[in-house]
């Protein structure tokens, strides 16, 4: 099973949503995978669980976790493949990854505090299966060409940081991965 996290902006709480989930849901196995674009191709497989994002994942309780940087994501494809091989479930932290793969649960994290809306996000927001809003005390965003809409009708799951990840949450995955279960 694949699970993708993504965003509206970057350092809204994304990793942390996701390492979250993987800590709840330890019996999952997951692989966990970060991709970062726009940078030079450099996949690395984390084997220590410290403070770099992708590392927060084996913190965490992943199987396996690794961090993939590139400026083309479709030729990262076969790796990204191989990667999936690897455990039964896939956390995949990216929006972009939306435009090759079709996860069996997309999470998109919202920020209303934060302004910023990347093309990605907005151009996948409508796939989103469910949004995790960090709770800044904002029961609206202030974002231009962003129709309420695409969010507002999704299951809403509101976080306080430093609990990023609720119960609720939780639960909504598990049975959305095993509905008899």
């Amino acid at each position: 099973m694949l699970l993708a996290v993504g965003g509206h902006s970057r350092k809204i709480g994304k990793t942390s949503v996701a390492a979250g989930l993987i800590a709840a849901l330890r019996d999952f196995n997951w692989t966990a995978l970060k991709i970062t674009c726009h940078h030079q191709y450099e996949l690395r497989e984390e084997h220590q669980p410290d403070a770099g994002d992708s590392a927060r994942f084996l913190a965490a309780g992943a199987q396996r976790s690794f961090w993939l940087r590139t400026g083309n994501l479709r030729d990262a494809l076969p790796e990204i493949a191989r990667i999936r091989t690897l455990g039964p479930n896939t956390i995949i932290e990216s929006n972009s990854i939306l435009e090759f793969l079709e996860p069996d649960l997309y999470i998109m994290v919202l920020d209303f505090a934060c302004e910023d809306f990347k093309p990605s996000a907005a151009r996948y927001l409508d796939r989103a299966d469910a949004v995790v809003v960090i709770d800044h005390g904002l029961s609206s965003p202030n974002w231009k060409d962003i129709p309420q809409g695409l969010w507002e009708s999704k299951p809403r799951f509101s976080a306080s940081p430093p609990v990023y990840t609720p119960p609720a949450l939780s639960a909504f995955v598990r049975q959305r991965f095993f509905p008899a279960g």
